[in-house]
């Protein structure tokens, strides 16, 4: 992969974009995202942000090589502090973290925000406690897909602020509202892994001296709402 060829997670992130955007990608990783949408003049201005200094430095050698240093700048700040008000961002990328740290970043980064119109997460892990944070802080899921690659399944949300209240359900918020809707083969893939790990947690608390109650209660009603998503897949 580089900043001419994607992965399709990375491609798949970069169709959310909107034309013409003004793009911050948190967690760059050799400014990929930013690169390859300017090279096919999809945004009009880009920031790779990173809080390494290694990774830094990457992104800052491909946005040179690719003479690409009018458009995408490379910034060295801990998450949402790459954005600068003269920037006028609109647009948010956060990929390939996990999503605790996404909805730390974005939680640190409010003030930030303001002026964005999107935001493109890809969690590795965590998408309910992302989904969570999104919700309570008004942010409403336009968009989502789940793909599979290299072994690997991801999940990529998008969402933009509204002014009115957001509200999930626990299933929306754990397989997501759209994704739960679309039911594709990867989604029932996904859930029927999650099913069995589940149930196998169960069985081995059960068997423990003393079976943590709460820890039960929480997967048990996890495991229903599971089997729920996968009951309505075959409908």
């Amino acid at each position: 992969m580089d900043a001419k060829q994607l992965s399709q997670r990375l491609a798949t992130v970069g169709a959310f974009v909107p034309l013409g955007a003004r793009l911050a990608d948190i967690g760059s990783d050799h400014a990929y995202l930013p690169a390859n949408l300017a090279l096919n003049q999809r945004i009009s201005y880009g920031i790779a942000g990173e809080v390494v200094r290694g990774p830094f430095e990457n992104a800052q050698q491909e946005i040179e090589k690719l003479q690409l240093t009018a458009r995408v700048h490379a910034r060295l700040a801990d998450g949402l502090a790459a954005i600068q008000p003269a920037d006028q961002i609109d647009v948010v990328t956060i990929a390939g973290m996990g999503g605790p740290l996404i909805r730390h970043i974005l939680d640190q980064g409010q003030a930030q925000l303001a002026g964005v119109q999107r935001l493109i997460l890809q969690p590795n892990v965590g998408e309910v406690t992302l989904r969570t944070w999104l919700m309570t802080h008004r942010f409403q899921i336009v968009a989502e897909r789940i793909l599979a690659e290299d072994g690997h399944t991801y999940e990529i949300i998008v969402a933009e602020p509204v002014t009115h209240a957001v509200q999930y359900t626990a299933e929306e918020l754990l397989v997501g509202p759209l994704l739960g809707t679309e039911k594709s083969p990867v989604f029932s893939a996904k859930w029927q892994h999650e099913l069995a790990r589940a149930q196998t947690a169960v069985t081995q608390m059960q068997q423990a001296k003393v079976a943590p109650t709460e820890q039960l209660a929480t997967i048990n009603a996890k495991i229903k709402l599971i089997e729920g998503v996968l009951a309505d897949v075959g409908k």
